[in-house]
């Protein structure tokens, strides 16, 4: 199973913020998107989870186009946005078992499961609003595997994180990758060399280095 894009564009009002990107990612890879910000690295993100409609270009998930396919290709991918997008109001639990029946899946089967492999059993029962940063991360990242993707699409995993914030999301991330292909974005160089395989380096909306 692959993740394919070519010549992937993506412009507004007439503006190209994203130019002719092509890429090719393996199953099993960790590939980190690197790049200041403003470079394009959300917005290819966007684009390949079928949140963003590319202006040109084309993406193609496991076989299906994100473009005819989007449901089949979202019913494959997990996504993090850089701003996780939970309700401070609900425990952790509740909003993950919501997060659960969203997708169309019996909670009980899968929310434990995504509990124990993001380490945030000692936060279930608490306010998302209560929690850490890092821990908002990890919640997160447990809504976005509680369908047990084959594809992860983590957009600035560790921004805002302490140090030792930091090294927990990267084990996680590593743990991750043993059932999932993961896209990384980031404009932190560390970030890249400690958990990533590949790096692709984008520049102004442009890939410059593979």
């Amino acid at each position: 199973m692959t993740l394919r894009c070519t010549g992937l564009k993506k412009s507004y009002n007439g503006i190209t913020v994203v130019e002719d990107i092509s890429m090719h990612v393996e199953l099993g890879e960790i590939v980190g998107l690197l790049g200041p910000n403003g470079a394009g690295k959300t917005t290819v993100m966007k684009m390949l989870t079928g949140y963003l409609e590319p202006s040109a270009g084309t993406i193609r998930v496991a076989g299906s186009s994100v473009s005819d396919d989007p449901l089949v290709v979202q019913a494959q991918m997990g996504y993090l946005p850089e701003s996780p997008p939970t309700y401070p109001e609900m425990t952790v639990a509740d909003y993950l078992s919501y997060a659960a029946r969203m997708r169309g899946l019996e909670p009980r089967d899968c929310v434990c499961e995504a509990i124990a492999a993001t380490n945030i059993g000692a936060k279930a029962m608490l306010p998302i609003s209560t929690l850490s940063r890092g821990f908002r991360q990890r919640v997160g990242v447990a809504q976005a595997i509680l369908h047990r993707p084959k594809f992860l699409i983590l957009d600035e995993p560790s921004n805002g994180l302490d140090p030792s914030q930091i090294q927990e999301m990267r084990r996680l991330i590593r743990s991750l990758a043993e059932t999932a292909t993961v896209i990384l974005s980031t404009h932190i160089m560390q970030e890249v060399t400690a958990v990533c395989d590949r790096v692709l380096i984008l520049r102004s909306g442009a890939l410059v280095v593979d």
